[in-house]
């Protein structure tokens, strides 16, 4: 109720004109809690934040990333987890409200780098929409290192869109570097804000105050850069640094089977929409602020391409930048209807159905378990304390945030995220013992002998490509471990004697 009568007021054009940054905050924070609250008690929401928890509990334990456990991400997304994880404790709510914090962040300097550009109306509305689209659809509730590199670069782009000082542009730099160190393919969307500003100090004939920026902004990104190598430089392990940062994604891209081909029809839509824009003059090609919003958004889609492909969660870097240039075209189309505003409204309303039909589920399984928090990764571990099942070397290939609520660790340092054991050309920057993914489902299987082994019901082990890597371990299953239990999708297998 308090979403529609905030959405129906908001209709009125002279509700804009005193409206301030806190009013919008304010607003955003609510839109953002009613649509992400119920998902603050899922196990998992994606795979990739539970690799991420359970590498920040390892951190916040005394073991650097990459040391005791190891994942494809730069450290600061790491970082972040382990902050909150130090906070607050090992809390699901926290974490997940965390990303309400990011999400309502990025879209009020959405907000801010729109009204540099725009109406207050149409910024507004952009910022409403970053939320709607950061936080629905997919594995897009959960906080993902997208959600945490695109706050810090969005800060950074306010920052140059709004200060002169060279203080700011350093300050620049530290956000730029906190954001390609949470993903690096952010990387791509930072030269193309260099490559503009170069040809923009040409094109003014600034080549001095042009250069000035950049030095000091680029200074400020290597010190940032360089300042998360310190630490291992300390520990006397800066190659694990180095490789695991740098060289392993460029292997893991190397090896990737996907064509920059899949990604070109959307490539394609995204460029034709602002060519259309800028065509039909319903956005200004002039505008410097808008220029910097198209080359970061082409910057964007370059690192797509690499990639060769574009998932759900990959979009969050986008929506910040392209948000603005499109409510900017649509407050050009034709005014709606007074008499259609309540179906706008309601239109909204139902845009989160997401989030509704979580809410049912969450009261669902409160009336039923009697707790608000559910899946397989809070439900086989439940049980398994319960039950009183051996957990050392437990080895979860589905539902890993399970080594989290158990107080466990993965049995290896391949095995942190249950994928990587198969990626063969990680291992050489892993330090890890076992040089093959199947050498090392071998070690796990035959030497550790995980008493607990925990799968997922109606999926294969392993993607269902690897054959010989679920041959194996189907086989091996069979012959040396009963299946104990089934939690509704979840598995659990024990060692025979």
């Amino acid at each position: 109720m308090l979403k529609v009568l905030i959405t129906a007021s908001l209709f009125h054009a002279s509700n804009y004109k005193n409206l301030n940054w806190k009013t919008v905050f304010l607003i955003l924070f609510l839109v953002a809690l009613v649509i992400r609250f119920p998902f603050f008690f899922r196990d998992y929401i994606d795979r990739d934040e539970s690799t991420f928890i359970i590498m920040a509990q390892s951190w916040v334990d005394g073991f650097l990333p990459y040391t005791k456990l190891w994942d494809l991400k730069p450290p600061i997304t790491f970082l972040f987890f382990a902050v909150v994880i130090s906070v607050f404790g090992k809390s699901f709510i926290a974490i997940r409200l965390a990303g309400v914090v990011l999400v309502v962040i990025t879209a009020l300097f959405t907000y801010k780098i729109g009204t540099k550009i725009t109406s207050k109306k149409v910024s507004f509305w952009s910022a409403v929409f970053c939320v709607f689209l950061q936080s629905l659809f997919g594995s897009l509730q959960g906080v993902m290192s997208e959600h945490i590199c695109t706050m810090f670069f969005v800060l950074g782009v306010y920052i140059l869109l709004s200060k002169q000082h060279l203080a700011w542009y350093f300050f620049t730099g530290i956000l730029f570097g906190l954001s390609v160190m949470s993903k690096l393919n952010m990387a791509y969307a930072l030269l193309a804000i260099g490559v503009y500003f170069i040809w923009k100090a040409f094109h003014e004939k600034q080549l001095w105050h042009g250069f000035q920026r950049l030095f000091v902004m680029g200074v400020a990104f290597v010190l940032l850069v360089v300042s998360t190598a310190i630490p291992y430089y300390l520990q006397g392990d800066i190659t694990i640094w180095w490789q695991s940062i740098f060289e392993a994604p460029l292997a893991y891209s190397g090896s990737k089977q996907h064509s920059f081909l899949k990604t070109l029809p959307f490539v394609f839509i995204i460029l034709g929409l602002l060519y259309t824009g800028f065509a039909l003059k319903l956005i200004d090609s002039r505008s410097k602020q808008l220029q910097l919003l198209t080359v970061i958004t082409i910057g964007i889609l370059l690192s797509f391409m690499q990639a060769g492909k574009v998932n759900g969660h990959y979009l969050i870097q986008l929506y910040p930048f392209i948000i603005v240039p499109v409510g900017m075209a649509v407050s050009r189309f034709p005014i709606i209807n007074k008499k259609y505003n309540g179906i706008v409204v309601v239109l909204l309303v139902l845009l989160p159905m997401e989030a509704y039909l979580e809410y049912v589920n969450v009261v669902s399984n409160k009336m039923e378990k009697g707790t608000f928090f559910n899946g397989e990764g809070i439900d086989v571990p439940r049980y398994i304390v319960e039950n009183e099942i051996e957990t050392k070397n437990i080895f979860f290939t589905e539902y890993h945030i399970g080594y989290w609520v158990l107080n466990e660790t993965p049995p290896t340092k391949a095995s942190t995220h249950p994928s990587s054991i198969t990626r063969d050309e990680l291992f050489p920057f892993m330090k890890n013992p076992r040089k093959t993914g199947m050498e090392e489902l071998r070690y796990i299987l035959e030497v550790v002998q995980p008493k607990t082994i925990v799968a997922r019901k109606g999926k294969k082990i392993f993607d269902k490509k690897l054959e010989d890597f679920n041959s194996y371990i189907d086989v091996y299953l069979e012959n040396n471990y009963a299946l104990v239990k089934t939690i509704e999708g979840g598995l659990i297998y024990q060692r025979l004697e």
